[in-house]
């Protein structure tokens, strides 16, 4: 398993083994991220999670992320959450099969790779966008954003 950060406790809001991605619900290249995963996770391996939502916000207090300046990407599963080129990596390998030839870029050491997600997580309001608000799910693809269950 790749370099994961591991908490005391399991995350809250997942069941056993399943993997949720945080990623910020305003900016355009995250959710132009989130759009690709829905397309080509057709296992529904992985669910989605906006940091503004409240689960994305429980999630970001249990893994110890701050709450209000969110510049990385993070995926939880069980214990573990990963960030920044970790967390990419991770759900490269959740993917199909075809995707999984991007997982040699684990061969580039990772103060690098992390160099390069801080600069592009720095910029990426300038230089894609952002939207004044969370784009909310379609019907469609509302099951794959984690919600707390009543």
């Amino acid at each position: 398993m790749p370099a994961s950060d591991t908490r005391p406790t399991p995350a809250p809001f997942l069941k056993p083994g399943e993997t949720v991605v945080l990623f910020d619900g305003v900016c355009k290249l995250c959710n132009g991220w989130a759009r690709f995963l829905i397309r080509h996770d057709h296992q529904r391996r992985l669910r989605l999670a906006a940091v503004q939502s409240p689960e994305g916000q429980a999630l970001l207090a249990w893994a110890g992320l701050p709450l209000e300046q969110f510049d990385t990407l993070a995926v939880i599963r069980d214990r573990h959450c990963w960030e920044r080129s970790e967390a990419v990596l991770e759900i490269i390998a959740q993917l199909p099969a075809r995707w999984h030839p991007m997982l040699l870029l684990r061969g580039i050491p990772r103060f690098l790779r992390d160099w390069a997600y801080d600069r592009i997580a720095r910029n990426r309001y300038r230089l894609f966008g952002k939207y004044d608000t969370c784009l909310l799910p379609n019907a469609d693809h509302e099951q794959r954003f984690l919600k707390d269950q009543p």
